[in-house]
């Protein structure tokens, strides 16, 4: 057939089509079918567009003839795919609605949550209040602000989820919560008591205690007078709220550049001490960079990783755990 002739469709053509749609009993043959016979590629179409190549006098009976065999074939397209779906409606297992009912499965809350729950719980009646900000963060308020300078590993790719298409702004999710803390400092004065608790990304290998994404609690207290044993005082009591009064807390020294001096924070435990956060006094360039003179005002700051508590409260050892959307696990909270 040349390019020039137009395309034929015979009424036994059609005829066949609708008695192969009787043998068709599954979803793939139906829409084989379909394909085949009302398809862009199939004879009804290619007839349909090739109407323009027909004598003049020929056009308005072939057009009827085309638009009525389409016709057909929808309709008995529809009426097998509705014969069959009957069908397999009538094999299901007939409803016994004598049968007593069954109590709809409850859902509850994810072990996560419960502890983020409790942690901020614990701060609260200490009277700090929860602040929450974007998870999509700018270099400054994630690292400068903070006192992470450009060669800080943490500023490296690697440790970061950087965005792409934001090159004369980078933009990154967040690391930690304390972004949070320099936002709410930008715009309050002294007093302050705030947590901020949230979702933070960094581009870790997971294993059975690392994971890319974690929840954080940072907390931030900044007044007149307030030293280390107001800090030491605030995590005592955030400890013997979450693990009871016969766990002990330890603190020693360690580095992070936005406390001056800092502290790593451990909990006792069978397995022997375990670290659960970090903290410190709030470093005096941080507050002087928001404002705030560092010979009347101090402050302390902690960081806490919510699955860290988690798992010391309910004796897990695999932080995977918790995002494997098991609901055998999930139901024993």
């Amino acid at each position: 057939m040349s390019v020039s002739e137009p395309v034929l469709l015979s009424a036994a053509e059609v005829e066949a089509a609708l008695e192969a749609l009787a043998d068709l009993v599954t979803d793939a043959e139906l829409g084989r079918w379909r394909t085949a016979n009302l398809g862009r590629k199939s004879r009804l179409s290619l007839a349909l567009r090739s109407l323009g190549r027909r004598p003049v006098e020929e056009r308005a009976a072939a057009g009827r003839f085309l638009n009525q065999a389409k016709g057909k074939l929808e309709r008995g397209f529809r009426d097998r795919r509705a014969a069959l779906k009957a069908e397999r409606t009538r094999a299901l297992r007939p409803l016994d609605v004598s049968l007593p009912g069954r109590p709809l499965p409850r859902g509850g809350l994810h072990p996560i949550t419960l502890t983020e729950r409790a942690v901020v719980a614990a701060f609260a009646s200490m009277g700090f209040h929860v602040i929450e900000g974007p998870e999509v963060e700018t270099e400054y308020y994630n690292f400068e602000a903070l006192r992470i300078p450009a060669d800080h590993p943490a500023r490296e790719a690697m440790d970061t989820f950087y965005l792409e298409g934001a090159e004369e702004t980078p933009l990154l999710l967040r690391t930690h919560t304390s972004p949070n803390q320099i936002r709410f400092m930008e715009r309050q004065t002294p007093p302050i008591r705030v947590i901020a608790p949230g979702r933070t990304y960094r581009n870790e290998a997971t294993d059975a205690t690392h994971e890319w994404m974690i929840t954080q609690t940072e907390v931030l207290a900044v007044d007149e007078g307030l030293t280390l044993a107001h800090l030491k005082g605030a995590l005592y009591e955030f400890a013997r709220r979450m693990f009871g009064e016969d766990r002990t807390i330890r603190f020693r020294c360690d580095y992070f550049p936005f406390v001056e001096p800092g502290v790593e924070v451990a909990v006792s435990s069978p397995r022997g001490w375990i670290e659960i956060l970090g903290a410190g006094m709030v470093h005096p360039e941080i507050l002087r960079n928001m404002g705030y003179d560092p010979e009347i005002y101090t402050g302390f700051a902690a960081g806490l990783g919510v699955e860290r508590i988690a798992m010391l409260r309910y004796g897990i050892r695999d932080i995977r755990r918790f995002y494997e959307n098991d609901l055998r696990f999930l139901r024993q909270f």
